[in-house]
């Protein structure tokens, strides 16, 4: 009797245990600005296989396939911050039309700040890795559903250093640094511990078409991402600025001014809109007809079809 008694406590115990493991597991997920204003709604969420990143994605993946795959937007935040608190807002109004954005750190379900370790520069490269595996994986919701010709990485602030650190990447099709710029010997010592720290030289190991989107004169990146786009000369630059400072529009309902470039250049370059295109290209750019843009190109910028 008291055997029996014994090993029904500790089948207890056990399930016990599978119940609160499975609680711990959970995924985490939130609809953030009822989805986007994009055609395709967006959903916020953990993926089990895809730890210390966030994903935002449109919720119905029954749309894309074949005829139409979702581009790929990797991303990395400002102040080394293992968290896209402060850029989901931006981030999930891009995923609303039509791509999947995979976000450096820990999904923010709420207002408050990240506080604990800081990123790690490799994220991004894990989020390449990750995706291009769920595409060949039959078992996956992404299976055959990812356009893995087209993914751009992209940062703020630290992670637009994490995004140049990681530029050679073959399977990178497309850069947007933002509110970033890689420091001069001269003024290295502003930069905050732990930011990763490559050489102007890095420059020359980019192979894609890149834009700087930056916060105007009184963004403190401004001098070196505009240094940085003077530099490039081997590719197609472009340089957009909007005077608002370091901190961008990103946290501002879908993500703001910031958004309307960021999605243009994504939108032309990954998906070949030829009316986003406008909006950089010609002798009167659209950009240029909203309030407090400027923009500057490259000799090479007029080669992008």
């Amino acid at each position: 009797m008291k055997r029996a008694k014994f090993l029904m406590s500790m089948v207890a115990v056990a399930l016990f245990g599978l119940v609160c493991t499975s609680f711990t597991t959970e995924e985490k997920s939130r609809i953030v600005e009822d989805g986007g204003t994009g055609p395709y709604k967006a959903i916020m969420k953990e993926d089990a296989s895809l730890k210390e990143h966030t994903i935002l994605v449109p919720q119905d993946l029954s749309v894309f396939g074949k005829d139409q795959k979702l581009p790929v937007l990797v991303w990395g935040n400002g102040a080394c911050t293992n968290s896209p608190w402060e850029h989901y807002k931006f981030l999930n109004e891009i995923a609303s039309h039509g791509f999947i954005v995979l976000a450096t750190g820990f999904i923010p379900m709420d207002e408050q700040g990240y506080r604990g370790p800081m990123s790690r520069t490799e994220q991004q490269i894990e989020s390449i890795d990750w995706i291009i595996a769920q595409n060949a994986d039959k078992n996956s919701p992404y299976y055959n559903k990812i356009d893995t010709k087209n993914i751009c990485v992209a940062g703020m602030s630290c992670g637009g250093l994490q995004t140049l650190f990681n530029c050679a990447d073959p399977r990178i099709s497309l850069l947007m640094i933002c509110n970033s710029g890689l420091f001069n010997q001269q003024n290295a010592n502003q930069a905050v511990g732990g930011m990763p720290m490559p050489p102007k030289e890095k420059l020359n190991e980019i192979h894609t078409p890149i834009m700087y989107l930056l916060g105007g004169e009184t963004d403190i990146a401004y001098g070196n991402g505009m240094d940085d786009f003077h530099r490039i000369s081997h590719v197609p630059a472009l340089a957009v600025n909007f005077p608002v400072g370091h901190g961008g529009t990103y946290r501002q309902p879908h993500g703001g001014e910031f958004t309307v470039a960021a999605l243009a250049w994504l939108q032309w370059q990954m998906k070949g809109d030829a009316e986003a295109a406008k909006m950089f290209k010609g002798s009167d750019p659209g950009l240029l007809k909203r309030e407090k843009w400027t923009l500057e190109k490259n000799q090479k910028f007029d080669d992008l079809k």
